[in-house]
């Protein structure tokens, strides 16, 4: 397999043959007003451009799968420049009739028995928060990708760590796990995604596996920087076992 981060939590995935693009957002620099009741508000979504052509990154894409549909992963201008027969693998109905509002055609609820051409795709729970945060942030998801011919691979997405990523883990023993690693958070409710206590939560749950760090420095309400996870992976010594990809870099497992 090969990950390729493009920013934010958009990555494209070329496993066992298919290119899987995972949330797209793809607008340009600034596209978009700032998170509110966060850091940054002189700062417009995203904070930086992408890292490749827009035309190469949907160019033979083989299925997308959104993994909820916040605005950092599934924008306006993904929209417009994903073609409307494109397969598209959404987390349930709510979502299905959302994005078939929006003109896409050929959808699918991901389940955890879902497949897609010979790959497996595994339906992963998730928790965009902790306590009061959850209600107003909604359901979210990953997926794992199993394939006779590749390492598994699990996308954690938008999830703090919590006993539901443990059970994951502990279910499909993934080679190599993804996890949104940015702390983001607004003024009060604390962590929206993995900090760096989460990352190393994630490591010795699954002390075999590679994690990459994504989802960091890309929108206004971002709280840890690649350079400060880095640093702390160096102090618990699991820095081995750690890659945090600056936009456009990719890794082959």
């Amino acid at each position: 397999m090969e990950i390729q981060l493009i920013r934010n939590a958009t990555l494209i995935v070329h496993y066992a043959g298919k290119k899987f693009l995972v949330d797209p957002f793809l607008g340009e620099k600034g596209a978009y007003p700032p998170f509110q009741n966060a850091a940054r508000q002189d700062q417009n979504n995203p904070l930086v451009e992408l890292p490749i052509l827009l035309d190469d990154i949907v160019q033979d894409v083989d299925a997308v799968i959104l993994t909820h549909l916040h605005l950092d992963h599934y924008d306006e201008a993904a929209k417009h420049a994903l073609p409307k027969d494109l397969k598209v693998f959404v987390q349930n109905e709510e979502d299905l009739e959302k994005v078939k509002a929006d003109g896409f055609e050929n959808l699918e609820i991901l389940t955890e028995q879902t497949e897609f051409e010979g790959v497996k795709l595994i339906k992963t729970v998730g928790e965009h928060g902790r306590g009061e945060i959850l209600k107003m942030l909604g359901h979210v998801s990953g997926v794992v990708f199993i394939h006779s011919s590749e390492k598994t691979l699990y996308v954690a997405g938008d999830t703090v760590w919590y006993e539901g990523v443990d059970q994951e883990i502990m279910s499909h023993q993934p080679d190599v796990i993804v996890v949104n690693a940015g702390d983001n958070q607004f003024l009060e409710g604390g962590s929206l995604v993995m900090g760096k206590e989460d990352v190393y939560k994630t490591v010795n749950a699954a002390p075999k596996a590679m994690i990459v760090a994504v989802h960091m420095e890309a929108v206004n309400h971002w709280d840890l920087s690649r350079d400060e996870l880095k640093t702390f992976a160096e102090e618990k010594g699991f820095e081995a076992q750690l890659h945090v990809p600056e936009d456009g870099e990719a890794y082959k497992f």
